[in-house]
C-alpha cells in the first residue's frame, strides 16, 4: 500500500512539454534491476512478475504511473510502469525489469543514475 501522501490521483503543480511529452514531475535517483528469480511473483499490485515487461517499483509512486526514466550516463530512456512497492536498498529510488533496465543500458553495471519523469500519474486500485 502505498503512503498516504500518494493515495490520491495527485494534481501536479508545474508541467512542462518536451517535444510530444507533458513532464509532471522530476526526480534524479539510483537505479536497479529485478533479477529474473522474481519472475513469476506476485507484484504489490497483485500482477505476476514479468522480467520481459516495462515495469517497475517505487516506494511511493501509485501503481499505474508511467515514468520515463532516461539514464544519466549514456542517455537512453524507457517508459515503464509502476507496478511493485520498493527497492527496499537504502540510497536506491527505482527498481527496473530486466527488459526495461537492458533498454537504457545498465545491465553490466546493475545500477545507473537516472532521471525519472513522471508522464501519467496512475490511479491507486
Amino acid at each position: 500500500m502505498s503512503s498516504p501522501k500518494y493515495q490520491a490521483k495527485r494534481k501536479p503543480q508545474l508541467k512542462w512539454k518536451v517535444g510530444e511529452e507533458t513532464i509532471l514531475e522530476s526526480t534524479v535517483g539510483i537505479a536497479s534491476y529485478y533479477g529474473d528469480e522474481f519472475a513469476g511473483k506476485l507484484t504489490a499490485n497483485g500482477e505476476i512478475f514479468n522480467p520481459e515487461g516495462k515495469t517497475c517499483a517505487h516506494r511511493t509512486y501509485p501503481f499505474g504511473t508511467k515514468i520515463k526514466v532516461v539514464n544519466l550516463k549514456n542517455g537512453l530512456s524507457t517508459i515503464v510502469r509502476v507496478n511493485d512497492r520498493g527497492p527496499f536498498v537504502s540510497g536506491r529510488t527505482i527498481d527496473l525489469s530486466r527488459a526495461a533496465a537492458a533498454e537504457i543500458g545498465m545491465l553490466g553495471e546493475g545500477t545507473a543514475r537516472v532521471r525519472l519523469e513522471i508522464l501519467e500519474w496512475g490511479e491507486e486500485q
